[in-house]
């Protein structure tokens, strides 16, 4: 056989092993987003915890989680809103779960006082799963040195610093039991993308949220505990300004859906597959050019936020 003939055998058989493990990569995410039945959910309790569950995804995320029978215990810092929700609740399941309200401000308690409070209102409930949803983003793109130190500390109170003290509180009963699922709610801005410039305390906040869920994975994985990070795109809601829903931008409840069916497999996951599309081709793109597109766009917002921002105190 001469020398021609094995390098052409040899890039045929590379050639075809690239194929399969992309026909393989292929039907292992069909099955993954579309036909991968669900988790149990009640295998790891019988009670969600669920922070920021007064709007939007974490809403959303309760009913759906009261629909399948789980009772819930719905942390909020309005108890107007929390009304509203537990209203919704019933007039769609009825009495058929159990609801237990927590009020607290996260963006303006300490971390004890946080985990104290949190501690006090599940004393005696199986909490199975917790899912960190609560969130604080800016009003609109702005510089670094632009921000005001509330909502700098805000953010990072809120996004990084409550979400851990929630997870240190439900924690504890979860080892006990030997069970759990803990889901924190990232954001693409901290993943998918390669930079999040003008939202820069944000996407910062919510890549601690990635490696800190990364980390708990592997130290509780074994202890029978499942920590994920869901990385979802932009999902209409008023955290992100999108009020139509769309292919590419899903409506609270589509998320929903889709994220419960992801609970407890991989512990980064964006759950909707419409997303998952977006990340791939996003990924394949040179990090100069995303980063280019990202700040132009959002510079673009920047202005039009100032010059509502303007408008409104020139009519005060």
């Amino acid at each position: 056989m001469e020398f021609q003939d094995v390098v052409l055998i040899a890039a045929t058989s590379l050639g075809f092993i690239s194929l399969l493990k992309l026909v393989h990569a292929f039907f292992n995410w069909i099955w993954v987003v579309f036909l991968r039945p669900p988790k149990n959910l009640k295998k790891y309790g019988s009670w969600v915890l669920i922070t920021g569950s007064t709007d939007g995804i974490g809403k959303a995320l309760a009913l759906e989680l009261a629909a399948k029978g789980l009772n819930l215990v719905i942390v909020g810092r309005n108890p107007a809103k929390i009304e509203v929700t537990v209203k919704e609740i019933r007039e769609r399941v009825g009495e058929k779960v159990d609801i237990k309200n927590i009020v607290i401000d996260l963006a303006k308690s300490a971390g004890e006082e946080i985990c104290k409070i949190i501690e006090e209102g599940i004393r005696g409930l199986d909490v199975g799963i917790l899912i960190n949803n609560a969130g604080v983003a800016y009003p609109y793109a702005l510089y670094f040195h632009e921000l005001d130190s509330e909502l700098m500390q805000g953010i990072m109170k809120v996004n990084a610093e409550s979400a851990t003290w929630v997870v240190r509180a439900v924690l504890p009963g979860m080892l006990k039991r030997k069970k759990g699922a803990i889901v924190n709610i990232g954001s693409g801005s901290s993943v998918v993308l390669p930079s999040y410039p003008l939202y820069t305390i944000y996407g910062a906040t919510k890549a601690y949220l990635a490696m800190f869920s990364k980390c708990l994975n592997v130290e509780y994985k074994h202890l029978g505990i499942d920590v994920q990070c869901q990385i979802p795109l932009l999902v209409s809601t008023k955290m992100s300004k999108m009020k139509k829903s769309t292919f590419l931008v899903p409506s609270p409840e589509t998320y929903a859906k889709a994220s419960i069916r992801w609970i407890g497999y991989e512990h980064l996951c964006s759950p909707v597959w419409s997303h998952t599309v977006q990340w791939l081709i996003l990924s394949a793109l040179p990090d100069s050019l995303l980063n280019w597109c990202v700040f132009r766009y959002f510079n673009g917002m920047r202005e039009r936020g100032l010059k509502r921002d303007n408008s409104r105190k020139r009519r005060m």
